[in-house]
């Protein structure tokens, strides 16, 4: 039978009718995987309504699980985009396949952390966990996107942490560059705090040479892009520059010009002694390079080799021991015993202590 527009079981799938589904059904006379003009079946329809009881009557009654749509989407990407955990977990339970892609490279994974299906992430992790290793291919990513990345630019802070614990690799670049980039372009203040916080590589640039707060810089002027500005500034390391002679370049305007005197912040030290700084100019924010032996530094950040161990170290530990590790250094927490407790099991794989 060739497509058609909608049939009587897409409508019953649709709006959820167990007692027109089952006479359907038991008539014998219609094909439970019947296509419309999209290539929906009822099942897609079942699905993305997220009711439980539809779904298992036409799983039982033989609906391919996982047979996607003309555009790629399979029921389980609908049921994962909108938050059914039950549906998820019928489909998984009929085999449905959950690294099946749509034609824009997502998975089930992907649209549930871009809509902030926390309860859906969880599942698919602890059902799936190769689910969080992503195809990469010399380095580079094989698709625009990781679920890190969707969460980020959503602000769905909650699945980005389960996310992290699972293992997903934090400093994964895609052309936009880190989930810090998408995270800090659309104004997420709570995601670039948690990914700086987890140590994430707040100085990796994306395709077009930016870091993070360039992006920030150039892009966003709302309030919470001067919360991230300030954010990623400390984890750059709040280096300070005093310009001790006079820079200008008033016709580059990929100059910083600045008088002896003035202090500058650094974003940048590139080995070559060409530096990336701001400057503060009345209500302006000028951000351009400049020689290094121009300015003396009198602030620094700690070494990249520090920085890394550090990061590294803290991947480690979960995220109740990671708030003990921060209040402790930050004078709020004095149970130093428990404390290295913790990270020592931490570092071996066993449970913490409360």
């Amino acid at each position: 039978m060739g497509n058609i527009l909608f049939s009587a079981l897409h409508h019953a799938a649709l709006n959820g009718n167990c007692h027109i589904l089952s006479l359907l059904l038991n008539s014998r006379q219609v094909d439970v995987d019947i296509k419309d003009n999209k290539g929906m079946r009822p099942l897609h329809y079942a699905a993305w309504q997220g009711k439980i009881d539809p779904v298992e009557l036409l799983l039982r009654a033989g609906a391919n699980p996982s047979e996607p749509s003309l555009g790629g989407v399979t029921p389980i990407h609908l049921s994962s985009q909108y938050g059914s955990y039950s549906v998820v977990e019928a489909l998984l339970q009929y085999k449905a396949d959950p690294f099946i892609e749509q034609k824009d490279g997502k998975s089930p994974l992907d649209v549930a952390a871009e809509f902030g299906r926390l309860r859906v992430v969880e599942l698919l992790l602890s059902t799936f966990q190769s689910l969080i290793h992503l195809d990469v291919q010399s380095g580079k990513l094989s698709k625009q996107h990781t679920p890190l990345h969707l969460a980020a630019k959503n602000g769905h802070s909650d699945v980005a942490s389960v996310l992290l614990d699972h293992g997903i690799d934090i400093d994964m670049e895609t052309t936009n560059g880190t989930a810090l980039h998408e995270a800090a372009l659309a104004g997420k203040s709570e995601v670039v705090s948690l990914l700086i916080n987890s140590g994430i590589d707040v100085l990796k640039i994306d395709s077009r040479g930016q870091t993070a707060l360039d992006i920030v810089n150039k892009f966003t002027t709302n309030r919470a892009a001067a919360d991230i500005k300030t954010l990623l500034r400390d984890a750059i390391g709040g280096s300070q520059a005093k310009a001790i002679k006079d820079f200008m370049r008033l016709h580059d305007r990929a100059a910083l010009s600045f008088k002896a005197g003035d202090i500058i912040n650094v974003i940048e030290r590139n080995p070559d002694g060409r530096w990336k700084g701001s400057l503060k100019k009345g209500n302006n924010e000028c951000i351009g390079y400049f020689p290094r032996d121009h300015v003396q530094l009198i602030r620094g950040p700690p070494s990249s080799s520090d920085r890394y161990n550090f990061n590294g170290f803290y991947k480690l530990l979960r995220g109740n021991v990671r708030c003990m590790l921060l209040r402790f250094i930050e004078g709020d927490y004095c149970d130093e015993e428990l404390i290295l407790k913790n990270i020592e099991r931490c570092c071996v794989g066993n449970h913490v202590s409360e």
